[in-house]
């Protein structure tokens, strides 16, 4: 820490920051690790692809949404090949993310070896504990042998949505998604491990052989990475205060990219006051989506933001699904979780905190990429909008709570 902060400009979202977000998570920050950027669905498949080949012991996979279609059948195919090899291949994949994928789509894995858990059935008659359809696993985690994480926003699946019922069966993407993720070897792997266990055990998953869940870790690199894990209940605010910390204690920068960003007062509050004390806060937004209803609550929130002098933009080349930020130039984050109160309030997710001057300037120009491929708002143009925009997106944001 005392290295980052002789790198950097001086900010408080290393020291301060980072004893705020130890008040609300077990999870330490571990130093050792090496990170790397993973800024598309391709490169991610294929970063997944080579570990879950190199694999000796067992594989951890939990996903939101596993399709079947030619990326899911990819998977399920290469994990049945390492199941036979006689690496141990769990998975878990979340009920209602997946409800448009066929029960005998994970029969085959059944049938091949694979231990499957269905999280938090939709189907109430299957359901291992009380009952309820809001609570879901909204994380994206890969784990192989103990020793190497992939995390962030990409499902499995060739059609990319975060939401089953924005997609139709064997639909083709009528353009390309924007997604981010990161492959981490090190200390911290041990983190996602813990959780991916917790949750196995939590909807009652078939035993696990304890031997080499935990090998010894040895340093990668020279990274320091935070895991934040959070679940409705006692963690579930732990990504609201990790967000509303950083920016709070922002001195320069912050930039921020999200897919769902339905924010609620204390966040816009925070953003508005970052940027009326200089720091350059900008936003990068879809500009497409797979979900319009939460394209109108998005809009919603410009107004304040735009008049505190955060400067708003809408991606246009791509469906944006990303949910990363970097602040400072040395503050990152990478993980599954949007700004909304799905995320924040009701669903399992996992984010990874990156505190690197390296990696964070990895952040800012993937950053500035989108950035050529976005459109700025202005408010002397937003203020003048037609009224039936704002009126839907008035009545939209009511029930935002659900989106």
């Amino acid at each position: 820490m005392e290295r980052l902060e002789k790198s950097v400009a001086p900010t408080d979202v290393l020291a301060r920051h980072t004893v705020v977000v130890e008040s609300v998570s077990d999870s330490p920050l571990t130093k050792g690790n090496q990170v790397r950027l993973l800024t598309d669905g391709q490169e991610t498949y294929d970063a997944m692809f080579e570990a879950i080949e190199s694999s000796t012991h067992h594989i951890h996979l939990e996903s939101y949404i596993v399709e079947d279609d030619e990326t899911g059948r990819q998977f399920a195919d290469l994990l049945l090949q390492k199941q036979a090899q006689g690496v141990q291949v769990n998975l878990i994949y979340d009920s209602l993310g997946s409800i448009n994928t066929p029960s005998a789509f994970f029969q085959r894995l059944r049938d091949g070896g694979i231990q499957v858990v269905e999280f938090n059935p939709i189907n109430p008659m299957k359901a291992q504990r009380k009952w309820g359809l809001t609570h879901r696993n909204h994380r994206k985690m890969l784990i192989v042998d103990g020793k190497v994480a992939i995390v962030g926003g990409i499902n499995i699946s060739k059609v990319y949505s975060s939401g089953p019922f924005h997609r139709k069966k064997n639909q083709v993407a009528p353009i390309h998604w924007r997604d981010t993720d990161i492959e981490i070897k090190g200390p911290a792997v041990a983190e996602f491990q813990k959780l991916f266990l917790d949750t196995w055990q939590n909807q009652q998953g078939p035993e696990l052989a304890e031997d080499n869940q935990f090998p010894d870790l040895k340093e990668r690199g020279p990274v320091l990475v935070r895991v934040l894990g959070s679940a409705p209940g006692q963690t579930n605010r732990a990504p609201f205060v990790m967000y509303v910390s950083a920016i709070t204690f922002a001195r320069h920068s912050v930039y921020l990219t999200h897919a769902y960003f339905v924010p609620d007062r204390q966040i816009v509050k925070a953003l508005c006051a970052a940027a009326e004390r200089d720091v350059d806060v900008r936003i990068i937004l879809p500009g497409i989506t797979d979900s319009q209803l939460a394209l109108l609550a998005q809009r919603h929130h410009y107004a304040p933001l735009l008049k505190a002098g955060v400067k708003v933009y809408e991606h246009g080349t791509s469906l944006l699904h990303a949910k990363t930020a970097v602040i400072d130039g040395v503050w990152s984050t990478v993980g599954s979780t949007n700004m909304d109160s799905l995320s924040m309030l009701h669903n399992d997710e996992v984010n990874a905190v990156i505190l690197s001057v390296e990696f964070a300037e990895e952040m800012e120009k993937m950053f500035a990429a989108d950035l050529a491929n976005s459109m700025q708002i202005h408010w002397d143009q937003w203020q003048t909008r037609p009224f039936l925009p704002r009126i839907k997106g008035w009545f939209v944001n009511l029930f935002s709570r659900w989106l």
